[in-house]
């Protein structure tokens, strides 16, 4: 498999849901990647957990970048990271960021507008476009809205100040739209029938199955924190049971064998 930023881009257009596992380090991403998965992204919150910083902003751009750089080193398929709104709030700073992403073949990101203007965001993903077009690369940019996610709009007015980014984020560049707490089936087939860019929804309480997603015109489906989430509270109850009593407790007869994880790892030519 190639992990362009091309393949990742037709991974949009069908005829399948496009269903993201999120990783958080090489490891997960390794172990997704095994299981089948046409595309590997990351988890801005479950990358930052594993390297002892809290979600929102707190990781340096540096430690981002070479988590991501250190993740698609271990894939043979594309690889997209969540770089939270950039990690800064200079365009030409965001976009030598991103350069680095891409040199490294990473064939995506998210970047988000979170509480900024969505001018902002827009000459975010202008400079991220012209400084990879100027030097011959490609990259997917699915840009994040958090009109749902931090109530930027009135209950019923969300769907229509989502497609009023979209438009101004797809004059800007943008490949793809990310409006994670979108649930209701109504407003989610108004922004995918409207936004002019394949719509990506997140798992989240009450929202529908992903064939029905699919039904209504979403392309790509993100697990979000989720998956590392689960782990955590899987980890913590172990460790606790451990430190109480010497037994990790039953989760531990769900462990995966040393030799299978070793074999995520090997070189092809050692297996």
């Amino acid at each position: 498999m190639t992990r362009s930023a091309n393949a990742f881009r037709q991974l949009h257009q069908g005829p399948e849901l496009l269903r993201l596992a999120n990783a958080w380090d090489a490891g997960s991403a390794r172990l997704i990647e095994s299981l089948g998965a046409p595309a590997v992204a990351t988890t801005s919150a479950g990358l930052a957990w594993s390297l002892g910083y809290a979600d929102g902003h707190n990781m340096p751009a540096s430690a981002a970048i070479a988590a991501a750089q250190n993740i698609v080193r271990v894939l043979s398929v594309p690889l997209t990271v969540d770089m939270e709104n950039g990690y800064s709030d200079k365009p030409s700073t965001v976009a030598a960021y991103i350069m680095l992403l891409v040199d490294s073949g990473v064939a995506g990101i998210n970047i988000e507008d979170g509480g900024d203007a969505p001018s902002l965001l827009a000459r975010k993903v202008e400079a991220i476009k012209e400084a990879v077009a100027k030097a011959g690369g490609d990259i997917f940019v699915n840009v994040r809205t958090d009109v749902y996610l931090r109530g930027l709009a009135p209950a019923g007015a969300r769907a229509q100040e989502v497609l009023a980014r979209a438009e101004t984020y797809r004059a800007a560049g943008a490949d793809g739209l990310f409006v994670p707490g979108i649930c209701l089936p109504d407003e989610i087939g108004q922004v995918a029938g409207a936004a002019k860019l394949p719509l990506n929804v997140m798992d989240w309480p009450g929202i529908p199955a992903a064939a029905e997603l699919s039904a209504l015109g979403a392309r790509r489906f993100s697990a979000g924190s989720g998956i590392a989430q689960a782990l955590w509270g899987a980890a913590r109850e172990m460790a606790q049971g451990f430190l109480q009593t010497g037994n990790a407790g039953p989760l531990a007869q769900k462990a995966m064998a040393y030799g299978d994880i070793q074999q995520l790892f090997l070189h092809p030519a050692a297996k």
